[in-house]
């Protein structure tokens, strides 16, 4: 019970990672606010939480909006008192370079990956100021730092938020709230699975992306929940500003799966 009696929100809360970290931090005694778009996966999860005597709240929230994001964040305080724990993971992606991508889809995949970001952190600081600190956890990428062809919002918002959490963590600290990035790599989520099968021959995009892992496998939601379950709870007090890649070292290698070329 890491995070008894914690209030955490978690963006982009109702499937893959999000629904990985919601289920996780509820494990651990917090009280959860799932927010996301799609309103009839989010009340899923939630109900399924209260089930298990979980408090747990779902809010339907476009974090791009900031009358939304104001909305989300009065509702949490509302239901449980207040907020200690922040994890910004909604996030939206194109295959496209900056040739092909359109003003509307940049400022969508922007807007949602990293002004969500700043929106709901700028509406939760002043309520972990409150409680005398908290975490907050931005859930990048390692197109953060190495990235293929073809992804140039994307990889552009995820490096902008790489560099978001150590900015905030240097006017936070005094305030005894942590800022900290996770970067996934390739996940088994609904969202990567919808990858794979936009691709030509999706088998061989899943056997290329095995193959290029050191582990053998593709990450799992667990894997990046229990990560950004360490870097909330008090056995991080001192770590704040760092982008932890958890990736199976798969970022360390030169070559990379030519389906996605």
């Amino acid at each position: 019970m890491r995070l008894k009696n914690k209030v955490a929100i978690i963006t982009g809360g109702s499937q893959g990672i999000g629904e990985g970290i919601a289920r996780t931090f509820a494990r651990e005694g917090a009280k959860v606010v799932v927010a996301d778009v799609n309103e009839e996966l989010g009340l899923a999860l939630v109900n399924q939480l209260k089930e298990n005597d979980v408090e747990a709240l779902f809010v339907q929230a476009d974090v791009s909006k900031e009358e939304q994001v104001t909305k989300l964040v009065d509702q949490a305080i509302e239901a449980f008192g207040g907020v200690d724990i922040l994890i910004n993971n909604a996030a939206v992606t194109v295959r496209k370079s900056v040739e092909d991508t359109s003003f509307e889809e940049w400022q969508q995949i922007l807007g949602v990956n990293l002004t969500g970001a700043f929106l709901c952190s700028k509406y939760t600081i002043a309520e972990m100021k409150k409680r005398g600190g908290g975490a907050i956890v931005n859930i990048a990428s390692w197109h953060a730092e190495k990235t293929i062809t073809r992804l140039a919002a994307y990889a552009a918002s995820k490096g902008g938020l790489t560099a978001l959490t150590r900015q905030m963590s240097l006017d936070l600290g005094p305030h005894n709230i942590r800022v900290n990035a996770v970067c996934p790599s390739s996940v088994d989520t609904p969202l990567l699975q919808k990858t794979f099968a936009s691709l030509e021959d999706p088998e061989e995009a899943f056997r290329q992306t095995l193959e290029f892992q050191p582990f053998g496998r593709i990450g799992t939601v667990d894997d990046i929940a229990n990560a950004c379950l360490f870097m909330v709870s008090d056995e991080a007090t001192y770590v704040s500003g760092q982008t932890l890649m958890v990736d199976g070292a798969a970022i360390n290698k030169i070559a990379r799966p030519l389906m996605f070329d």
